[in-house]
């Protein structure tokens, strides 16, 4: 079967299965939302009409594919569209996925792909000024850009004393994988408060929501915080070493002292040249025919080292060189000692935190919308396959039958498309390898071996990968004989024979 047959019988498959998924899922009370942009979003999806979100969203295939995505169609752009839910899904009860794949076709040099999952309307929002500002319960997905690069996840939590809404980072997030492949990211949100992140299903990241280790800030506050009305007392002393009161400068501490001084006891080298200059004028410049010496001024020959300097020990006015001056002791400063009156550093006292609160699960804001908001240096980024489901194998269903065929293909062709370059390399160089062990194979004083070595290299051009074999082994054989030759030579039997073997050697590598 032709590799083109290969590919459509490939994509036909492709397509069965996601339609066979996309019935299944909406048969399933698990599913709240799936969008597979198989059809065209408009009506379903409003694009933000807020100013400065020029970028123009549109309904493409994957490159390679006949599967559609939302396609990001220009770079340097800001993108605003958003899904609303039929009714807003609730995050509090049983398990919760988020999951939606997502090609930089590109790739992604600055920019996100993530995706926000918006709060009521109520909270101030609307669809059509939909921008950064607008509220949101969790924001997921990949963003890299200069030292940022990650696969975010954040969440926006309510502090039910202050009433205000914070957001919590997912610490030492997954990173963005490095190419223009389909990828699937997933997140788990579990009844005991355990969040995983998947990336192409597998698990990138465990964390509990409710743990300091695992978000910044922590979604449960401490318990205590300093005093902000707390001051530190004017004799409150922090320093824990002070210089002796009692210690005296000794009498003979010079702090005048230089550091360096002359060495009295160096001596001129004999050959010193004192009436010779370190450089000279270079004899052989000459100046310049265009030279104008009322526009460039007067001309000066470039200087050059002394040649003469060279010769001898050194030219020029001889001065002692200098030493480390032995009564040299610096600054005189007292000694240290513990401060008797040392209190260690100061901070303010702690009080109760007015905004703590206990907590036994996150008081998670319900989803009214799926919406991407993203300011982005590349183009032809792509959104497929948008999920939020109740449970786990709903979405790991889907990316069996959507990302995975699809994943597969891209990584094959980006195989295919890789080895030719290295092949033709290396399909060279063993052409050129071959033709040469056909010319040593024709050497007089291998004429017993020739069948031999024809044979290994027929042998290697059937299987190139054996060829450096093959070629050491050439190389053995033509040592060894070599080597026989030589000892009859010395032995006086058949000096003639190697003479006549070395005058091919050398007209075979002139060859």
């Amino acid at each position: 079967m032709r590799e083109a047959e290969r590919v459509s019988l490939r994509l036909a498959i492709v397509l069965l299965l996601a339609f066979i998924s996309f019935n299944q899922l909406f048969a399933e009370d698990d599913t709240i939302l799936y969008e597979s942009f198989d059809n065209s979003f408009d009506g379903r999806w409003i694009v933000s009409e807020k100013e400065g979100y020029n970028g123009e969203w549109k309904h493409e295939k994957s490159e390679g594919h006949d599967d559609y995505g939302l396609l990001v169609s220009e770079p340097a752009r800001k993108y605003a569209i958003v899904k609303e839910l039929d009714e807003p899904a609730s995050l509090k009860d049983g398990t919760v996925v988020l999951q939606f794949e997502t090609r930089l076709q590109k790739g992604l040099e600055c920019g996100g792909a993530y995706l926000k999952y918006l709060r009521p309307q109520e909270a101030g929002w609307v669809a059509k000024g939909f921008d950064n500002e607008s509220p949101y319960s969790i924001m997921f997905g990949p963003d890299k850009c200069g030292a940022t690069n990650k696969v975010h996840f954040i969440l926006k939590h309510k502090n039910p004393k202050s009433g205000e809404y914070v957001e919590h980072h997912l610490k030492f997030p997954p990173s963005v994988p490095h190419d223009k492949l389909t990828h699937v990211y997933t997140a788990i949100l579990k009844p005991d408060n355990e969040l995983q992140i998947l990336v192409d299903g597998d698990e990138k990241k465990k964390a509990n929501f409710l743990s300091s280790e695992d978000f910044e800030p922590p979604l449960i506050p401490a318990k205590t915080i300093p005093d902000p009305d707390d001051v530190k007392p004017e004799d409150w002393d922090e320093r824990a070493k002070i210089p002796d009161p009692e210690a005296v400068k000794p009498e003979d501490w010079d702090e005048d002292a230089p550091l360096e001084i002359e060495d009295e006891d160096a001596v001129k080298p004999e050959g010193w040249l004192d009436d010779e200059p370190e450089e000279i004028d270079d004899p052989e410049a000459t100046k310049p025919e265009d030279w104008d010496e009322e526009e460039d001024g007067e001309w000066e020959a470039p200087k050059i080292d002394n040649p003469k300097c060279q010769e001898g020990p050194g030219c020029g006015e001889w001065k002692r060189p200098t030493k480390r001056n032995p009564a040299y002791k610096g600054k005189w400063h007292a000694p240290l000692i513990d401060n008797p009156n040392y209190k260690g550093i100061w901070k303010p006292q702690e009080i109760p935190n007015p905004d703590y609160f206990e907590l036994d699960q996150p008081e998670f804001e319900p989803i009214a919308a799926v919406g991407i908001e993203i300011w982005t240096m590349q183009d032809g980024i792509l959104f497929d396959n948008i999920l939020i489901a109740q449970d786990e194998k709903v979405a790991s269903s889907i990316r069996d039958t959507t990302w995975k065929p699809k994943f597969d293909i891209e990584k094959e062709k980006e195989k295919a498309d890789e080895a030719p370059a290295g092949a033709d390399v290396l399909g060279g160089f063993q052409k050129k390898v071959f033709e040469l062990l056909y010319q040593v194979a024709e050497l007089s004083f291998l004429s017993e071996h020739k069948d031999k070595i024809t044979e290994l290299i027929e042998k290697a051009e059937k299987q190139p990968i054996i060829t450096i074999g093959v070629l050491v082994s050439i190389v053995v054989v033509i040592l060894t004989v070599f080597l026989k030759l030589i000892f009859r030579w010395k032995e006086g039997q058949g000096g003639e024979e190697t003479r006549a073997s070395c005058r091919d050697i050398e007209q075979g590598r002139k060859r």
